[in-house]
């Protein structure tokens, strides 16, 4: 009887060493990074110190998390702050179910803790916004027929060449509007130490107590991460990278650049261009300046005519002079979520297992294929042949928020808004 001796090609001895090396060099890769998560997750729980807080919120059509999570979160961090350490200032406007209600629930209860607070309800429908005569700012021209909603039930055609209503510089008008209060108390002698801004999310006071640590309270904006569906982040629109760039993947760990990458694995206080998040905490000092006030705002309808647009949620912190000496940070240890399912997905009952070593190896790995495979360079190329054509047509206009726009126009519909 004959053996036969297989002989393995160097083809399959090479591919099987590589993929020893894969496994040891993915294995270190997890265990690094999770020690670093831990290690940064378990630090003491933070306490509310003597900061003065000035909480703001804009709300539209959002009643149902507001009865079930929001009004009882935002209750319950007013009253750890303590009623001479905050203010609350919310505005709602035309909403389709009854947050006005809900809205009106909150104010009650705000007023037995005996906490300050702004809540304006108004009465303004959106259909009102949206068949309004045009106006000599925050419109643009349809550059095509589109089919949107016109009730709930009907659907009507906005056609070529009629004038529609932007949504960004709406919702910076709105955001303005609820810092309101906290100008009028400067005016007469009092300066809070904290802007929160507040999406209608779900979280905890040990949320915003966290937030309000990062980097010891040092930053001209601190973000949480927030989700709509775990384990991918939400808010893209906003989310620049240290060099400008939008994130690379919605999972962990987010990023093309390689500071704000090396951050996030390093359970870090995460520096990036711009944030929002759905939670965000800002520095008030620019926005008590009364030379050059800063303030939320839209590009200029001219440049939105090159299909373009920029969240006045990114736009804030390029405006920001604070941005450049204090820097914007994402705290990833803050995770605000939509919806319940999500919250508990980004929470666990043991903070630092989150991510899992499973999103980490897989994480790591398509961040790397995606920056070996992809370049950011199209989109900025694009926005920037735009933005050379708007400089030629209007030579005395500027915009420093480049970073933050991206190849889209947006408008205000009946139920909301629709890309165009």
């Amino acid at each position: 009887m004959r053996f036969r001796h297989s002989r393995r090609s160097p083809l399959t001895t090479l591919t099987r060493f590589l993929g020893v090396i894969l496994v040891i060099w993915t294995t270190l890769d997890v265990l690094y990074v999770r020690s670093a998560i831990v290690r940064e997750s378990s630090r003491a729980p933070r306490k509310a110190n003597n900061e003065k807080i000035f909480i703001a919120s804009i709300h539209w059509t959002d009643e149902l998390i507001l009865r079930t999570h929001w009004i009882s979160a935002v209750v319950d961090l007013a009253k750890t702050l303590g009623p001479e350490r905050v203010f609350v200032s919310i505005e709602e406007s035309g909403s389709l179910d009854d947050t006005k209600g809900a809205l009106g629930y909150l104010e009650y209860e705000l007023g037995q803790a005996g906490i300050r607070r702004s809540i304006l309800l108004d009465s303004t429908e959106r259909v009102d916004l949206v068949d309004r005569e045009p106006g000599d700012v925050g419109w643009t021209t349809m550059p095509f027929d589109k089919t949107v909603p016109a009730s709930p039930s009907t659907y009507a055609t906005i056609p070529k060449g009629k004038a529609v209503p932007r949504r960004i510089p709406y919702l910076a008008g709105l955001r303005n509007s609820v810092l309101k209060p906290l100008l009028q108390m400067y005016q007469n002698g009092e300066r809070f130490d904290k802007i929160l801004f507040l999406n209608d999310v779900i979280f905890s006071t040990e949320d915003v107590l966290e937030l309000l640590s990062t980097r010891d309270g040092d930053y001209a904006a601190a973000c949480a991460l927030d989700f709509k569906k775990a384990p991918m982040m939400y808010d893209t629109f906003a989310l620049r990278d240290s060099e400008g760039y939008e994130p690379i993947m919605d999972n962990w760990p987010y990023f093309r650049s390689r500071e704000s990458r090396d951050a996030v694995t390093h359970g870090l206080p995460v520096p990036v261009t711009s944030c929002w998040n759905g939670m965000l905490l800002m520095d008030p000092a620019p926005f008590y300046d009364e030379v050059d006030p800063l303030r939320f705002r839209g590009i200029s309808d001219s440049l939105a005519d090159f299909h373009l647009e920029g969240s006045e949620c990114c736009m804030i912190h390029t405006d920001n002079r604070l941005s450049q000496t204090k820097g914007v940070w994402v705290n990833t240890n803050v995770r605000v979520a939509y919806k319940p399912p999500a919250y508990e997905a980004v929470n666990p009952s043991t903070h630092s297992d989150w991510p899992s070593s499973f999103r980490v190896a897989l994480g790591l790995w398509q961040n790397r294929l995606l920056r070996w495979t992809t370049s950011g360079s199209s989109i900025r190329t694009m926005v920037s042949k735009r933005m050379a054509a708007w400089r030629k047509k209007y030579p005395d206009e500027q915009e420093s928020g480049g970073a933050c726009l991206i190849d889209e126009t947006q408008i205000l519909i009946f139920n909301g808004w629709a890309h165009v």
